[in-house]
């Protein structure tokens, strides 16, 4: 309709109506607690090497001033009044000037989830890597998020591929996929020094796949299984080097316990023969110790006399069942008279023993004898 075209008052009165009635229509809808519904777009990013779809959220429209507002929870309306900031709109009801107040802009105070699109990204060690993430980002402050730059999502959404591209670059191919989450925490951090500005917070960002060139991917398998035959070569060597020390070490203790077990042997074997000869001495001794009682009572030197010609004939009747060769004194047939010189012999050395100091042992007696009579061969 022509601006200066002429409106009869029946005509205006019904247009002014209508109107009415579709404000009151869209501002029942929006104080009645909806939601304000966000349309998709895609915009190509600049500069066209780099080109990409980045998904936007719109409002679809904005609430119009109807003097009572009502504003839903988790939002903040940006009120401007004549052209200029005014105020915020915080959750619940609200009270606007109609012609002057006018809702600028309408901020999502929740948290809001964007995909980063996958990109390409050159590692430290000139491998060429696609990925791509998630990034989780609320608004902080409204003010800074309409004023502070033309759309914070995509300039957030920009920052976080040009940020990631720049830490890949820092890292070789082995630590992206070792350090996944210092990568994310990295890339985090650089996105909220840059966004203090626009009054957004980057929560976190996670990286969803990384997908390396088939060529790199076949020589990362083959290294893998490199890897592992080299492991099982290990583990095998010092398999058999625990078996062999563990049968080196049953060996040594085997020695060990077998030469423990001589050397008590030994010493068994030497405490039973050294008592073995104590106790033939101590029977020794004490056999002299009755001999010379015996000696020393009467007619001791007879029996003795007649013992030592007993044992005399014994030993030559013995000389006659061996085949040995001895030396025989002449009168070696004359039984009577060798038993009469080995009473002779005893009763010289029993004579020379009574002349001799009485100091002398029976013992020296014995050895004294056993000199004179020659043993038999």
């Amino acid at each position: 309709m022509n601006k200066y075209s002429f409106i009869s008052p029946k005509q205006h009165s019904y247009i002014s109506a209508n109107n009415y009635v579709k404000k009151m229509f869209r501002t029942l809808c929006r104080t009645g607690g909806a939601l304000l519904m966000h349309s998709q777009r895609t915009v190509p990013t600049v500069p066209a090497l780099w080109a990409t779809q980045a998904q936007q959220r719109w409002a679809s429209s904005l609430p119009m001033n109807t003097v009572v507002l009502f504003v839903p929870q988790q939002e903040s309306w940006v009120v401007e009044r004549m052209g200029r900031f005014h105020r915020i709109l915080e959750p619940g009801l609200n009270f606007l000037i109609p012609i002057l107040d006018k809702i600028r802009y309408v901020q999502s105070l929740k948290e809001i989830v964007i995909d980063v699109p996958e990109q390409s990204a050159v590692s430290l060690d000139n491998v060429t890597l696609q990925i791509d993430g998630v990034l989780y980002l609320r608004i902080l402050d409204p003010f800074k998020a309409s004023y502070g730059v033309e759309d914070p999502e995509y300039a957030v959404t920009q920052l976080a591929q040009t940020t990631m591209r720049s830490e890949l670059g820092k890292l070789t191919l082995d630590k992206v996929f070792r350090e996944r989450e210092t990568l994310n925490t990295n890339i985090v951090h650089s996105i909220n020094q840059a966004s203090d500005d626009w009054g957004i917070r980057c929560l976190r960002y996670e990286i969803k796949d990384i997908h390396v060139p088939p060529r790199v991917k076949e020589s990362m398998q083959m290294q893998v299984e490199a890897e592992r035959k080299k492991r099982a070569t290990v583990l095998e060597s010092e398999g058999h080097k625990e078996a062999a020390i563990n049968v080196a070490e049953g060996r040594k203790q085997a020695q060990i316990l077998a030469s423990e077990g001589q050397k008590t042997e030994q010493i068994n074997k030497a405490a039973g023969e050294a008592n073995a000869v104590l106790a033939k001495a101590e029977a020794k001794a004490k056999a002299i110790r009755l001999l010379s009682d015996a000696l020393a009572e009467q007619n001791g030197n007879a029996a003795a006399s007649l013992s030592v010609a007993e044992q005399y004939v014994s030993a030559f009747s013995n000389l006659a069942k061996e085949s040995n060769t001895i030396l025989l004194p002449s009168n070696s047939g004359d039984i009577s008279g060798m038993v009469t010189q080995a009473m002779t012999i005893y009763g010289s050395l029993a004579k020379q023993s009574s002349k001799k100091v009485e100091s002398v042992s029976p013992e020296w007696a014995m050895e004294k004898s056993e000199e004179l009579v020659p043993p038999a061969q």
